[in-house]
């Protein structure tokens, strides 16, 4: 029987990659054809009404009428939808939202998630992203055996007759007859909050199963391979897993963990990068070993960018997908199934490819650390250490963070790097001062801190006085705006630092 179902589960999939190499030949008209659907779709609602959908009949027109937004922008319309009224961004009742952090005035966004954006978008890009990998590697047997998915740790929480949680709990409540047929853990198991128990009880429902896939963000699943491995002193993930095959995943940068997920194989096996947000899922790594990813164009998602050094004019320069130029960094601008219209995600993106479309994600439109999938972004920052402040009295003259990545032995952690023009009495007090305004601004940092499983308390490290000075003199950076970035999501900055403390 298994072996039946895995051989049409991939001969289902492999149709669908003659779609994908169609919308790659046609991309542009492809594009313009799903925001007239979009707009037709969606002319009767409060906000369509608002802005004359009905008569839109050019791109011109809709990106004269059709303001840029951001969260805080919609949060009182989304509020609503929440409480159950209907036909405001979208037709109909929205039942889902994903929660993901927020931003300076807000400590978590509430995403819509609609029927519409969850099969059109989320679970086809799900087959897209199977289908690239069968065609990629034809001699796969990833579907004789099970895929392992590892969801929130957050589960579902009702309110107003409406849901929120993580998008891939969500995901998950909801999945299709035919990838909950292929998926481990159950749902019960999948969906369970209490991580530490979750992490128990996936070992003891996974070890004796035939793995061949797994899902989720690294910095999770290396977490889970790694008590596997301890859980039944084995060396090799290989070991409990013969036919293990591939990992599909995303959320955070891969490249800080690639080391230590080698050392967990052998043989080793084939990594595929994901570009999924609450928003939409946007993007697939289409070719084996290339991390580039291929930009999806027929999931409900029309796309427009505004290059970076416009980002913050009050009316910035705004192109469609024909007039982007390669190299260039752009703040990503989706309208989407889910009714969300010109809405800047936070990302920004460089375009590999012009033929097919293919992105590399490059950071995010303000200053972040997103290492471990924290999304710390400088409001959170500047909030925390503001009200730390206050309760230390202490004064700050210059600071930078940046990640300290976790390893066999040890979770990761942010390292502060603080130069005090007043330095606060008890550095330790002021540590776990600002940890807790970070948890309480910031959803995701809390869950990454929760019993220090992904995130430790704060490192910091005291600088002298002038270091900061020193550091930009030696750099001839001196004058004028510069400045050493707040936030970084790698160590560049941190350790250029302790080089000259």
């Amino acid at each position: 029987m298994k072996y039946l179902s895995g051989y049409f589960t991939s001969a289902f999939l492999k149709r669908r990659i003659k779609r994908i190499e169609s919308i790659i030949r046609n991309p542009i008209e492809i594009q313009y054809k799903l925001i007239h659907q979009l707009i037709a779709y969606a002319k009767n609602t409060e906000f369509g009404k608002k802005y004359g959908f009905c008569d839109i009949k050019k791109y011109q027109q809709f990106s004269e009428r059709i303001p840029i937004c951001k969260y805080p922008d919609l949060q009182s319309i989304i509020e609503r939808i929440r409480k159950g009224e209907k036909n405001l961004l979208w037709p109909g009742k929205v039942k889902w939202f994903a929660r993901s952090s927020g931003t300076t005035s807000t400590k978590s966004k509430y995403i819509p998630v609609t029927k519409l954006s969850m099969h059109e978008c989320h679970y086809k890009a799900g087959k897209d992203m199977l289908s690239i990998y069968i065609h990629n590697h034809p001699k796969t047997k990833i579907f004789f055996g099970k895929a392992l998915r590892l969801g929130g740790s957050h589960e579902l929480y009702r309110n107003y007759n409406t849901f929120y949680g993580d998008l891939s709990s969500i995901l998950i409540k909801n999945l299709p007859f035919w990838a909950e047929y292929i998926s481990i853990p159950r749902k019960k198991i999948a969906l369970m909050s209490e991580w530490e128990e979750k992490l128990e009880t996936l070992v003891k429902e996974t070890e004796k199963k035939d793995v061949r896939l797994l899902l989720g963000v690294c910095s999770w699943l290396l977490i889970f391979l790694n008590h596997l491995l301890k859980k039944f002193d084995k060396k090799k993930i290989n070991d409990i897993w013969p036919h293990i095959e591939v990992i599909f995943h995303g959320g955070v940068s891969f490249k800080p963990y690639r080391e230590q997920y080698n050392d967990l194989f052998s043989p080793s096996v084939n990594y595929y990068d994901v570009y999924s947000a609450s928003e939409g899922f946007f993007a697939v790594q289409d070719q084996k070993n290339v991390e580039d990813l291929l930009l999806l164009l027929d999931h409900g998602i029309f796309y427009e960018f505004i290059p970076m050094e416009e980002i913050h004019n009050p009316s910035p320069k705004i192109i469609p997908i024909e007039k982007v130029e390669l190299k260039k960094n752009y703040a990503l601008v989706v309208s989407t199934n889910a009714g969300l219209w010109r809405y800047i995600v936070g990302d920004t993106i460089k375009f590999t490819s012009l033929s097919p479309y293919r992105i590399s994600i490059s950071g995010r439109t303000n200053h972040y650390i997103n290492t471990f999938g924290e999304e710390l972004i400088i409001e959170n920052a500047e909030k925390a250490l503001n009200v730390t402040c206050r309760k230390t009295d202490s004064i700050i003259h210059e600071y930078t963070a940046g990640p300290i990545y976790m390893n066999q032995k040890n979770s990761g952690a942010h390292e502060w790097i603080i130069e005090f023009k007043k330095p606060p009495r008890d550095l330790c007090y002021f540590r776990d001062t600002l940890d807790k305004e970070l948890k309480s601004l910031n959803s995701d940092y809390e869950i990454k801190r929760y019993k220090n499983m992904i995130l430790r308390p704060p490192v910091i490290f005291v600088a002298r006085n002038g270091l900061f000075y020193d550091w930009l003199k030696k750099h001839r950076k001196l004058g004028g705006q510069n400045k050493i970035p707040r936030l970084s999501n790698d160590r560049k900055y941190i350790d250029s630092l302790l080089n000259m403390k």
